[in-house]
């Protein structure tokens, strides 16, 4: 099967650092496996960060990707709810080999039946965020997915980017007062047209931004982007016992004490490979988040965020999808699609 891999990791602009190979078709499926042949993948900041520069090589290929939309070829003998020729969607796993491949096995856990309104590509680009966005907020955060936001107060910083673009739509339909971060005329759109009611510009202080909106507090913050850069200043916006969400590790240590102990803050985590790297009990509750988003898709409540597509799935164009991620000005999701 063609796949895209690398054996050293390297920056981006060397053209070694993601190349086209050919490698076996996986194994027929056993257990809960799917076997799913791949139609089309999203690059998220996992993937660069995984690909990034490091001093080790892989003895054999290694293949990244942890979003794809694709047709089941196989079903395992404890897989159930699928069929061969479904079409599912899921983030995979990141202990697994990746989704940049023809071929790939998943487990059927984390898996769902594809929105039934969208194409591969479209599907493609939720996975992963759509799963980061849920768990922050309704699992990792005290919000209840219905009605949690009724009369708060929710910031989302990098409102324009994969996590932000879901999580804007989640929220809102919670019920929230959606304050999103953007810089630019066209990121400040996006997030308008997902339903944030107000954008500031992460660039500039938020406080000051904030309160001409006439917020002394907000009661939530989602902070997507950068961990250090916005800690203090999050702990002087955050209301007493309010929560605030974290998906990128701290470059820097971050002091945990005044305002955050005072104001008795929550901090919470999210790492969407949690429950398949350590196959909790609950690892198919990400199935399950998938299905009721593709439900949400289909029902006109939730829009997709897919917002470009390069074509085909090869080493080339997958150099470029990271560069463009890497650049930190991609807006919604960029998916490859076919082979």
């Amino acid at each position: 099967m063609k796949a895209v891999a690398l054996t050293r990791y390297l920056p981006i602009d060397d053209p070694q650092s993601l190349v086209d190979v050919e490698l076996p078709d996986p194994s027929a499926p056993a257990g809960f496996d799917l076997l799913v042949r791949v139609e089309a993948v999203s690059v998220n900041p996992v993937d660069t960060k995984v690909r990034s520069p490091k001093p080790q090589v892989e003895a054999q290929p290694k293949v990244l990707g942890y979003d794809a939309a694709g047709i089941v070829e196989a079903v395992g003998d404890k897989a159930t709810g699928f069929n061969p020729g479904d079409r599912v969607y899921y983030a995979g796993d990141i202990t697994r080999s990746g989704s940049n491949a023809q071929l790939q096995l998943v487990d059927s856990r984390i898996v769902a039946l594809a929105p039934k309104t969208l194409d591969a590509a479209q599907s493609a680009a939720l996975p992963l965020t759509a799963l980061t966005a849920w768990e922050l907020l309704f699992q990792r955060m005290p919000y209840d997915s219905e009605h949690g936001g009724k009369g708060k107060s929710l910031l989302i910083i990098a409102g324009a980017g994969g996590v932000g673009s879901i999580a804007i739509q989640l929220a809102r339909r919670a019920g929230f007062t959606v304050i999103a971060t953007a810089s630019r005329e066209d990121t400040i759109a996006w997030c308008r047209e997902l339903g944030a009611q107000h954008v500031i510009d992460h660039r500039k202080p938020l406080h000051p931004q904030l309160k001409a909106l006439g917020f002394e507090t907000v009661d939530a913050a989602l902070n997507l982007y950068d961990t250090n850069r916005y800690w203090e200043e999050l702990g002087e916006i955050l209301a007493p016992q309010g929560h605030v969400g974290l998906v990128v590790e701290p470059k820097e240590p971050v002091r945990l004490g005044d305002p955050y102990k005072f104001k008795c803050i929550g901090i919470h985590w999210e790492m969407m490979f949690g429950r398949p790297r350590f196959q909790t009990p609950d690892m198919d509750e990400q199935g399950r988040i998938l299905a009721r988003v593709a439900t949400l898709i289909d029902e006109g409540v939730l829009r997709g965020t897919h917002r470009e597509t390069l074509s085909p799935i090869d080493a080339a164009n997958l150099r470029e999808a990271h560069r463009r991620l890497e650049s930190g000005t991609t807006i919604g999701k960029l998916v490859l699609s076919g082979w």
